[in-house]
């Protein structure tokens, strides 16, 4: 006895689910995704291998000692001060509209007072802001 009516069905595999599956679970892995940074890393800032930039303008230099004293264009402020930083730096900008702001931090700087630094010039109007750095290597 041929129990067997007429050819026989291959099966079929289908890929297009199978895709869909996998793209969703690679978008909610990129989604849910979270990148951290390293906070016990010590930083050295100040040495940098970049050549300096092709055109130079009209600059303002800061400079902030390591104990915490700011000169604008080489001029000590005899206070530390946020007003009296915003004050000395309107003054320097007043001969060239948007000039660039170059931040001299020594490398034992407090923190603050760089962020001082960055905020009196925000209140002065300033925005092109670059910091000085020194070549790492002979």
């Amino acid at each position: 006895m041929n129990f067997r009516h007429g050819e026989r069905d291959e099966p079929e595999i289908n890929l297009i689910p199978f895709i869909d599956v996998l793209l969703v679970i690679l978008i909610f892995l990129m989604l849910t995704t979270t990148f951290s940074q390293a906070t016990a890393l010590q930083v050295n800032l100040p040495q940098a291998d970049a050549e300096p930039p092709p055109q130079v303008r009209r600059e303002i230099t800061v400079a902030v000692a390591a104990d915490g004293r700011v000169a604008v264009q080489d001029v000590v402020l005899p206070e530390r001060s946020v007003a009296a930083l915003v004050a000395a730096l309107r003054h320097a900008a007043e001969a060239t509209p948007e000039p660039l702001l170059v931040i001299q931090a020594d490398a034992a700087a407090a923190h603050q007072a760089v962020v001082d630094v960055l905020d009196a010039a925000r209140q002065a109007g300033l925005v092109q802001i670059t910091f000085a750095t020194q070549r790492s290597g002979p």
